[in-house]
């Protein structure tokens, strides 16, 4: 016997990150949740202080 393949009416769903970081941004603001600072990276290995800077040359921001 083949078995038979399902076929969805619909496509999947998409998601749009842009919308999801505004919906995250507001829940944050309704809940009163603090900006939380970032790592100040003190404690950061040589392998990683390399690869963010090699980041940096290229132009990139971590």
């Amino acid at each position: 016997m083949v078995s038979k393949v399902s076929k969805a009416e619909a496509g999947p769903a998409v998601i749009r990150m842009a919308d999801v970081g505004m919906r995250v941004a507001r829940r944050k603001a309704e809940l009163g949740l603090p900006e939380l600072p970032r790592n100040a990276g003190k404690s950061r290995t040589a392998s990683k202080r390399a690869l963010l800077k090699a980041i940096e040359e290229a132009g990139g921001k971590w």
